[in-house]
């Protein structure tokens, strides 16, 4: 996911409103159960990898999490999450403008205790991708640290945007992890786009063990 993809997701930003796109959440439940089930304090380190427009920030600061950082390959998006929290929220949180499979900024973070992927891992299909993916996490996530991954399941969607997916079951995601990192919890979830189509999710909460 290259500079291809920078352009590609800019232009999606840019062009569409945000309530409209197809993983828009109004409420992003699932995430913020799995965040609850870590049990981290409210001013331990998340990082929300790919964030988006999404409205898992807000969530997140009303809910008294003081330690956020952002980040996604789009500035377009970021641009529109930022003015939507507004500048006193906005202010309240780290913002990062990276790509995840080719980072020149995320390696320098450290000991984050909650690293949240909804839909990033999935767009990337190359292994070189995939791989450049996992060392960042390995590198920034601290032991004890806990990592939200979200995919298109296996009876998902194979395209999302445009854009070839990579579907997954918990067991695939466990070992993409390898053994450093336990599976605490899996479930399915079936999220309905605001098109009203169906996309059939797994969602996995892992902890980093060594």
């Amino acid at each position: 996911m290259r500079k291809s993809s920078e352009k590609h997701w800019n232009k999606v930003y840019r062009k569409n409103a945000v309530d409209g796109l197809g993983w828009y959440e109004e409420s992003p439940a699932m995430s913020l159960k799995l965040i609850t089930r870590s049990n981290i304090a409210r001013n331990d380190s998340i990082l929300d990898i790919g964030c988006g427009a999404s409205t898992l920030i807000d969530h997140l600061l009303d809910a008294g999490y003081s330690n956020i950082t952002a980040t996604d390959i789009s500035r377009a998006a970021i641009k529109k999450l930022k003015e939507r929290l507004g500048e006193s929220d906005a202010s309240r949180v780290s913002w990062i403008v990276d790509n995840v499979a080719n980072p020149t900024i995320l390696r320098e973070l450290k000991d984050i205790a909650f690293w949240h992927d909804r839909a990033v891992l999935h767009f990337l299909t190359a292994e070189q991708d995939r791989r450049e993916y996992l060392s960042t996490l390995r590198q920034v996530v601290k032991t004890g640290g806990f990592v939200m991954i979200a995919a298109f399941s296996l009876a998902g969607a194979k395209k999302c945007s445009g854009l070839r997916i990579r579907n997954y079951d918990e067991k695939m995601l466990a070992e993409f992890l390898g053994s450093d990192f336990k599976l605490l919890e899996h479930f399915d979830y079936l999220y309905i786009m605001p098109s009203g189509d169906e996309r059939p999710y797994v969602y996995t909460l892992f902890q980093r063990i060594s």
